[in-house]
């Protein structure tokens, strides 16, 4: 038992609702709060649309579900919660405020978790009292049905917070991944900024559209990604002989200009074969018809992954 009934979240965006959903659907009360009073309808909208996915995925409604209360009144959830995660938005400066204000109000023995895509701890963590129970704990989008969070320590995180963190969010249905040191960006955001970088500077080129773009990856690496990373598919890309083929054979090839690794010098150009672009694959669907597409193939997939016992299968069935 991690001891969470009730998990506060600072922060009623799409983050923020997407761990209340997800908390919910594994039996733990919610306490959202956010400064804005007309917040509240949006988000509880929000965790409704991500309801029925959760149920797919889960195979059924879960045996015990949380209840959601909205507060506009920081002490109100920090008091009443035995886990924080912050969601709020991504300005250092308003985190690292904000942590001073929940750390001075929470239970010192509460942790307190930050969504964010890419700060350290330890700045966020540089004016709290109580700074060995601040972490990182970094999810992906939908947060209710990607179970990856990385959790990342701080100079002042102690070792039994992170130990914390990984019963908590195992709990809730998710894979911790601990970071062996703080970064600016942690790790996927940092492959997920460099395959953006490289996307815009070929747009921006006029290589292909936004399109062709995705097409090149979702019709093969993307198809690979969701089984195995880059590391183990060149492993067995090398054959027989595994890494150390591979890379006697492609390792000349890291000499070769095939990246930039800048951003494009932004233009309006780029700006409207970006947004034109995008607005021509959505083929006049909502943002919301697109989620829900989005969403039921995923589901789809993951149970396919869980069958096989593979990449997130593996955390579905409770084998990592």
């Amino acid at each position: 038992m991690t001891g969470v009934k009730t998990l506060g979240i600072a922060g009623s965006g799409v983050i923020g609702a997407g761990w209340a959903a997800r908390a919910m659907a594994h039996g733990v009360d919610v306490v959202a709060y956010d400064p804005f009073p007309e917040s509240e309808q949006a988000m509880r909208d929000k965790v409704e649309r991500a309801w029925p996915s959760m149920i797919k995925l889960m195979d059924g409604k879960p045996d015990t579900t949380g209840t959601l209360t909205f507060t506009t009144d920081l002490k109100q959830m920090c008091q009443a919660a035995d886990w924080i995660q912050e969601a709020a938005p991504e300005r250092e400066d308003l985190k690292i405020s904000l942590y001073e204000q929940m750390d001075e109000l929470a239970n010192p023995s509460v942790v307190i978790a930050s969504s964010s895509s890419g700060f350290l701890p330890t700045r966020l963590q540089s004016k709290c009292k109580h700074p060995e129970r601040v972490i990182i704990g970094h999810p992906f989008y939908p947060v209710y049905l990607l179970p990856l969070v990385e959790t990342v320590a701080g100079e002042k995180t102690s070792a039994d917070t992170m130990d914390r963190a990984d019963g908590f969010y195992r709990a809730i249905g998710m894979f911790p991944l601990r970071l062996k040191k703080e970064i600016d960006g942690y790790i996927c955001d940092r492959l997920q900024e460099a395959m953006w970088r490289e996307a815009l500077n070929v747009l921006d080129l006029g290589i292909g559209t936004t399109e062709d773009i995705d097409r090149a990856i979702v019709y093969s690496a993307g198809l690979r990604w969701s089984i195995m990373g880059s590391f183990l598919h060149y492993h067995t890309a090398g054959g027989d002989g595994g890494m150390r083929s591979f890379m006697a054979q492609f390792d000349p090839s890291l000499e070769l200009p095939w990246t930039d690794l800048k951003f494009p010098k932004w233009s309006d150009e780029l700006t409207d074969k970006l947004i034109g672009g995008c607005e021509t694959q959505a083929e006049g669907r909502s943002i919301g018809e697109w989620e829900t597409k989005r969403n039921d193939v995923l589901v789809d997939i993951m149970h396919v992954l869980k069958k096989h016992n593979i990449g997130v299968g593996e955390v579905l069935n409770g084998k990592v």
